[in-house]
Parts: structure tokens; sequence; C-alpha cells
């Protein structure tokens, strides 16, 4: 596993952060190092999507970036469930591929490149999940890929979501937001890297609160929502249809 320095440099210019090849290339460390309780979020998601997968039904993982979920997942799943990955980045999507296929992977599965911000169309559907995704969708198109989402669930089916979100008020957010930099210092980061992937995601990562998350999800079609995971700002919700 290649390590993240991305943001090692001090280059005068910071890009938007992207998933091209470079990301895709560290991006495993990334995940390891940013997101707190990584592993943990994984197991959890497969313990409630084992509750709730049915067979002969597709699992998808809408931003399954180099399909660590699809590890997770296959163990404790039916066979007769189909694993559905989706995401953007070609990169992503080869990564992927190359993992599975290196892991003995035998499991019915299909890849698709798709941008979340478009029309994407699920279908029988008993678990779909999204694991720190919907914050990069334009928040203009995440109530229509919510409410495509929620009709491509069978009843009884749920929406597995995990974000970063903002809290409403202004002290508790910045307090929560200097923690979670802290706890990046702890695994290895330097203050320019932190500043930097900071600026790069800017205009890229555009958070809601978790009761706008709370709300999209039942204005889109789900009858219940509950939290099974926090961390500060880092919120897990499960939506069942």
């Amino acid at each position: 596993m290649s390590k993240d320095e991305l943001f090692a440099k001090n280059d005068r210019i910071t890009k938007d952060f992207d998933f091209g090849e470079d990301t895709a290339a560290v991006f495993d460390d990334m995940l390891g190092r940013s997101v707190p309780f990584y592993s943990e979020i994984q197991r959890m998601i497969s313990e409630i999507a084992a509750d709730f997968a049915v067979e002969g039904t597709n699992v998808y993982d809408l931003g399954c970036s180099t399909c660590n979920t699809f590890l997770e997942l296959d163990p404790v799943l039916p066979k007769s469930v189909k694993f559905v990955g989706v995401d953007s980045s070609p990169a992503m999507l080869q990564r992927g591929r190359e993992k599975l296929a290196q892991s003995g992977f035998t499991r019915d599965y299909e890849m698709a490149l798709a941008d979340l911000n478009h029309s994407f169309q699920v279908t029988n559907a008993s678990v779909v999940i999204m694991n720190l995704v919907l914050m990069f969708v334009r928040p203009l198109h995440r109530l229509p890929l919510i409410s495509g989402i929620a009709n491509g669930i069978n009843d009884g089916g749920c929406l597995l979501l995990v974000e970063k979100t903002v809290s409403k008020d202004p002290k508790l957010n910045r307090l929560f937001i200097q923690h979670y930099y802290s706890f990046k210092e702890r695994q290895g980061y330097s203050e320019l890297e932190i500043a930097k992937k900071r600026e790069a995601l800017e205009n890229v990562l555009i958070p809601y609160r978790l009761e706008e998350d709370r709300d999209l999800l039942l204005q889109s079609g789900f009858s219940e929502c509950e939290v099974f995971f926090r961390w500060y700002n880092f919120c897990g919700l499960v939506a069942v249809k």
C-alpha cells in the first residue's frame, strides 16, 4: 500500500481534490489515516447490510472506489446476492478490479462507471451503500439522486449513508473540526498537508448538517432513519424503505 503524500509538497497553487490516478494509488492509506474508525465503520456497514440483504437481489456500493466494502461484505452475505459497484473514477474502478482478482473474489459482480451528479438507475436492490460519497455530489443533485435510489430499493431494504457533516452551533463545529485535525496529526499528517487538503476540498466536499441529511432521506421516500455511528462530525445513517 502506497503512502498518502499528495499534499506534502509546499506548492504555491493547490488544485481541487479529485479521484484520479494519483489519488487512487494512495487511497487505501488515505482512508485508514483520514477517516476515524474506518475499519469499524466498514464492519458496521457489513453487519447491517447482512440484516437487510435478500437472496436474489442486488447490493450497490455507490462510490465504491477500490472495493474495500465488497471484500468486507462477501463473507457475510448470501452468495446469490449480486454486488454492483459504481464510481466516477476509471482509476478507482481499475484498482478495485485488480484488488478483487488478487483476493480470489468469485461472487457475481458488476462495475459501472457513472457520475452520481447525473441520473443513475438502481434496480432490485435490498441494500445501497454510500460511504463518504454524497458530500461530493453537488447539492442541487442530491434530492433527485436519493429519490431515485429509494425508488430502486425493494420494500424493506435500506440505504446506508456515511457522511461528514457540519454542526448547527458554530463553536461546536470549530471544536469538532479541530479535534478531527488533531486526529489526522496523530496519523502522521503534517499541518501543511492538513491545510492544503482542506483548501483542495473547499469547493469539492460540501457537507450538510445531520438534520438536513435526515430530512433528505425521509423526503426521498424512506420511512425510517436512524444514526448508527457518530464521531464528532462523521455520521452514519441507516434509512429503511
